[in-house]
């Protein structure tokens, strides 16, 4: 049921006349509980209130209306018109805040609760899923929403608070976030197989100065990557195509129509040659993200601590 206390406490916190919902709230709770027990001294009793207080909270909740919403009869009372017309109102609201506020319980829980958490979209192949394997193996019970999207949309979720934590390249700098690195993971030139290249094991990332890339969309964490290492190679990227998954990426670099600057994949892909980058250092960090001071379930907590203990091993099989 539905804590008649606690709405006590938060309806005197709004003014009534810009919230009467919040004022009423209360009340209805209250009223309720008297209807469906037919006593004033038992649903008093049921929740947790005194009964002097009870027998007020109707009474304000009758003249602020307008109507008696109860007769006595006897010991106990009954509905009026009225009454049983607020009721059938009120108890369908009352039963769906019932089941919220029970989602919400079971959200919080150490052994059922649930994480929201965002990835870069590379990492969803093996990394994650292993992480999350490795996880749910001591915790079973505890579910998650997933997100993988671009680094910038998971940080402004994170934000908002629509992500409890986040996996993403470049860590970023902000005092809004608690920032963590846990791994870093070479970036390769990947390269058609018949190009002039495909036959080097390295080579400078300056000497690809002339060809046509094919890139992450802006936003993404890769491409800010990719072209800050052109920028430090002397020289903009003239880019082809932008895309939102890595191996569309590999794809096109398979069909000649560039050359990419990315993570190794799980398997090679057929018709590409991927090349170390002896210059400049190319390289991604990877890190974790929550938010800075913010309150944070159970499971939230777990899930964290068990991320910050694969620092230096995320991207190995757990």
């Amino acid at each position: 049921m539905i804590d008649a206390m606690v709405y006590e406490s938060s309806s005197a916190r709004s003014d009534p006349a810009e919230n009467p919902v919040a004022l009423l709230a209360p009340r209805l709770v209250q009223f309720a509980a008297v209807a469906r027990a037919e006593h004033v001294t038992r649903a008093a009793e049921q929740l947790g209130v005194p009964q002097p207080t009870l027998s007020r909270t109707v009474a304000r909740l009758e003249a602020e209306l307008g109507v008696p919403l109860l007769v006595r009869t006897g010991r106990g009372v009954r509905l009026t018109r009225q009454g049983r017309a607020l009721l059938a109102a009120a108890e369908p609201a009352l039963d769906a805040l019932d089941r919220a506020c029970d989602e919400i319980r079971g959200d919080a829980s150490a052994t059922r609760g649930k994480v929201a958490f965002g990835f870069l979209h590379t990492m969803g192949p093996e990394a994650v899923p292993g992480l999350l394997r490795a996880f749910r193996a001591d915790h079973p019970g505890i579910r998650f929403a997933l997100v993988q999207t671009s680094a910038a949309d998971m940080l402004d979720r994170l934000r908002a608070g629509e992500l409890d934590l986040c996996l993403t390249s470049p860590p970023p700098d902000d005092p809004d976030l608690e920032v963590r690195p846990l791994d870093e993971q070479r970036l390769y030139l990947v390269v058609p197989a018949d190009h002039p290249l495909a036959g080097r094991r390295r080579v400078r990332l300056a000497e690809a100065a002339g060809e046509t890339f094919v890139c992450m969309e802006r936003g993404y964490g890769l491409r800010r990557i990719a072209d800050a290492l052109c920028a430090e190679a002397g020289f903009t990227p003239h880019v082809a195509f932008e895309g939102e998954e890595a191996e569309t990426l590999r794809g096109l670099v398979a069909a000649g129509l560039g050359v990419a600057l990315l993570p190794a994949p799980d398997a090679v892909r057929p018709g590409t040659v991927q090349l170390a980058v002896s210059a400049p250092r190319a390289y991604r960090t990877i890190g974790v993200a929550w938010r800075a001071g913010g309150a944070e379930t159970a499971p939230v907590r777990l899930f964290r601590e068990f991320v910050l203990s694969r620092t230096g091993r995320l991207l190995r099989p757990a």
